[in-house]
C-alpha cells in the first residue's frame, strides 16, 4: 500500500502571527494562503517535503455549535487543543534557533524515559510543537 501523510491541521487565532512563526521561526515554506469571508487558511511545510500543515481559523466548520466553538477557543487559550510532532537530526541546533527566535519554550531538550530525546514549544495560538531528535 502506498499511503502518505499529506496534511494535518492546526488552528490559529491570528493568521499573521501564525505565518511569522511557521515561515520565519520554523523556516517552513508557504504553499498556499487562502482567504474566505474574512478568514485565512495558510498551508505551510518543510522545504523539499510533501507533508503540509494547514493553519486554519478555529471552529470555522459551520456544523460546530457555539458551545463547541467556545470550548475550542478556551482550550486553545490554555494550549490544550492542538499539536504536532516534528523531527530533526540536530535537536540542539533547532532548539537554539527557535529559542533565539523568541518561541514559547515549554520544554528544553530532554531524554524521555520512553526512549526519545525531544523538546517542546507552543506556537502563537497555543498549539504544542514537539520536536523529536532522530537517531
Amino acid at each position: 500500500m502506498d499511503l502518505n501523510i499529506h496534511s494535518s491541521f492546526l488552528p490559529h487565532d491570528d493568521p499573521d502571527a501564525a505565518l511569522a512563526f511557521y515561515r520565519d521561526t520554523l523556516g517552513f515554506e508557504v504553499r498556499n494562503d487562502v482567504g474566505y469571508d474574512g478568514m485565512r487558511w495558510i498551508t505551510v511545510g518543510p522545504k523539499g517535503q510533501p507533508a503540509s500543515i494547514v493553519l486554519h481559523p478555529p471552529a470555522a466548520d459551520p456544523g460546530i455549535t457555539e458551545d463547541e466553538r467556545r470550548t475550542i477557543t478556551e482550550m486553545m487559550a490554555k494550549g490544550t487543543y492542538g499539536g504536532i510532532n516534528l523531527s530533526t537530526h540536530d535537536l540542539d541546533e533547532v532548539f537554539t534557533r527557535l529559542q533565539a527566535g523568541d518561541a514559547d519554550v515549554v520544554q528544553e531538550p530532554t531524554e524521555q524515559p520512553y526512549g526519545v530525546r525531544d523538546c517542546a514549544f507552543r506556537d502563537p495560538a497555543g498549539n504544542m510543537i514537539r520536536i523529536q531528535e532522530l537517531s
